[in-house]
């Protein structure tokens, strides 16, 4: 029976949010003109949270979620979204306008990059002011000090004031209070992305190795490390819920199709020849995003206009991730020996076969020169599309494999 209550309660609920909404102002003089009528309102106890007035917008509207022991929340959504207004509200540094949060136990947050460190006061006092935060002990501190430093890699540094730590060392040290006191909820904001890889990859063991006891809210924009970690997702746009629920895949499907901004980048542009025309054959498309599942052959099409008589000029062609990091580019002499002039109209259509592009969003850029090399023309995200897999990895590529039954040596 013990036991039956012991595993009851691993699963309690840790945080609960209802009805939670948070209003901002666009404009400081009314906003603080608003605060003054709400101070009144509020002691004639006539005061009305959901209505806006002018100026006024909802950061944080109606959100509502329950976190148990033991699961890990994924909070996504573009910059805007609301994200940092909930954790704010979370953490307690601001007081939403309408709703509830409750959460019990010990909060752990690393929600801004030095947030709650004394720049002043050395890296182990700052652990002992953390750690007291919190609800520890000197004595349970004392216990922890050690395993903190070492985790943080700070051993030559922990007396040296923060005010002088890299990003990348705050991050650390703020991370080692955060997971090593082991708080009952944790909440991790974007800071991560500041860390090295190795850093980062410290950290995803530990979170594993907490998670068990702990109820976890991660936000990020890299969406395999969301993959990696979360049982459950929260997508939000415009301070409401997009999204809520247990298929991390369907949420992450949907926050790549939000890049569907359409306006090209033209870096230059000699007006000599003009694209017309570039669409990507047998994509589906959703939300005006081109989509193609992977390992199926990818086929560009594009029409050109020339304005005035040249030879065929040469083509570059590359595409980059959604962090805009180069990841491939088409074999420039195999597009140049097979295109043909008509009439000034340039038509033609690369294949390359099995794209094996990892799931994400990525854009094409077009560079184009002439034959002594002479820019032409440039344009940066001409078109964006979604690779579809129901895997979500690190790498860029994802690579078709077969396995041999037999070795032959």
């Amino acid at each position: 029976m013990s036991e039956d209550k012991s595993i009851v309660a691993d699963k309690e609920v840790l945080v609960k949010v209802e009805g939670l909404s948070k209003k901002f102002c666009k404009d400081l003089k009314t906003s603080l003109w608003y605060g003054v009528k709400d101070l009144i309102s509020g002691v004639r106890g006539s005061a009305e949270e959901r209505e806006l007035r002018p100026k006024e917008f909802w950061a944080v509207k109606d959100i509502n979620f329950e976190l148990r022991r033991g699961e890990c929340l994924g909070l996504i959504g573009h910059n805007g979204a609301g994200k940092s207004t909930l954790l704010k509200i979370l953490n307690g540094l601001i007081n939403p306008d309408a709703g509830k949060v409750t959460i019990k136990g010990r909060v752990g947050a690393l929600i801004e990059l030095g947030a709650g460190f004394n720049p002043i006061l050395s890296g182990r006092e700052n652990i002992y002011n953390n750690g007291a935060i919190l609800g520890f002990s000197r004595k349970e501190i004392d216990s922890k000090l050690e395993e903190i430093i070492a985790f943080a890699e700070l051993e030559e540094f922990i007396d040296m004031p923060v005010q002088h730590y890299s990003s990348g060392m705050k991050v650390r040290l703020g991370f080692a209070v955060a997971a090593q006191m082991e708080p009952d909820v944790l909440i991790i904001d974007e800071v991560l992305a500041v860390g090295d890889l190795g850093f980062v990859l410290k950290c995803f063991k530990t979170i594993d190795t907490i998670l068990p006891h702990t109820a976890v809210i991660f936000v990020s924009h890299n969406m395999p490390m969301v993959s990696r970690i979360c049982s459950q997702i929260i997508l939000m746009e415009h301070g409401e819920l997009l999204f809520k629920g247990n298929d991390v895949g369907k949420a992450i499907d949907l926050y790549y199709t939000r890049f569907t901004d359409k306006d090209c980048n033209i870096v230059f542009d000699d007006e000599s020849i003009t694209l017309e025309e570039i669409e990507i054959k047998g994509a589906t498309y959703f939300k005006n995003m081109p989509q193609i599942v992977w390992g199926n052959d990818f086929l560009l099409t594009m029409k050109f206009k020339l304005k005035i008589d040249l030879e065929v000029p040469f083509f570059n062609i590359t595409i980059f991730d959604k962090e805009q990091r180069a990841v491939a580019m088409f074999e420039p002499n195999k597009i140049n020996k097979k295109l043909h002039l008509n009439n000034k109209n340039l038509h033609f259509t690369l294949m390359h076969k099995n794209l094996q592009l990892s799931k994400g969003v990525y854009s094409i850029n077009i560079s184009i020169v002439n034959s002594i090399g002479t820019p032409m023309l440039r344009i940066n995200n001409v078109l964006t599309f979604q690779v579809l897999h129901e895997k979500e990895v690190w790498q860029p590529f994802l690579l078709k494999t077969t396995y041999a039954n037999k070795l032959n040596y």
